[in-house]
């Protein structure tokens, strides 16, 4: 990074998330993923980060985009979609990244099955935010950023 280049968020939707809109929209909205990254980007340029947005439904693709993130990023959002509730993988490359992790889901996963309540991605998060839609994601740029300018 330049001298006055801006902190970058890196954002990442796991699987299934690239179906926003259509997928079951009493549970996780109308909002589409392109609508969410556009809102998230408008949002950085008002809060002074460069916003990074990454979709996969594949593991090993969203591993390897973490891993790249050291060094890089200034903080990682994360929606695993359902790789929240199963990816050790994940876990262990958020905890190598060395990075803040701010957790984020569109609906709240404790009202939910289960299986849901149990986040692998947690462990590594600085916190989690879920429940509130779109909103989410905005809420968790915004916490992302207060923890870039805590650390500077």
């Amino acid at each position: 990074m330049g001298m006055d280049a801006l902190p970058r968020v890196l954002v990442l939707h796991g699987p299934n998330l690239n179906m926003l809109g259509q997928r079951e929209p009493q549970i996780y909205g109308y909002t589409t993923l392109a609508g969410i990254n556009a809102m998230l980007v408008a949002l950085g340029q008002e809060l002074g980060v460069e916003v990074e947005t990454f979709q996969s439904n594949h593991e090993g693709e969203l591993v390897s985009k973490i891993q790249a993130a050291r060094g890089q990023a200034a903080a990682l959002l994360i929606n695993g979609g359902a790789y929240t509730h199963t990816s050790v993988a994940i876990l262990d490359a958020l905890l190598a990244a060395d990075l803040p992790v701010i957790e984020v889901h569109l609906s709240n996963l404790y009202k939910r099955e289960e299986f849901r309540h149990h986040s692998y991605i947690a462990r590594a998060a600085i916190g989690q935010i879920c429940g509130f839609g779109a909103d989410s994601y905005l809420l968790g740029l915004r916490a992302a950023v207060n923890i870039i300018h805590r650390k500077q």
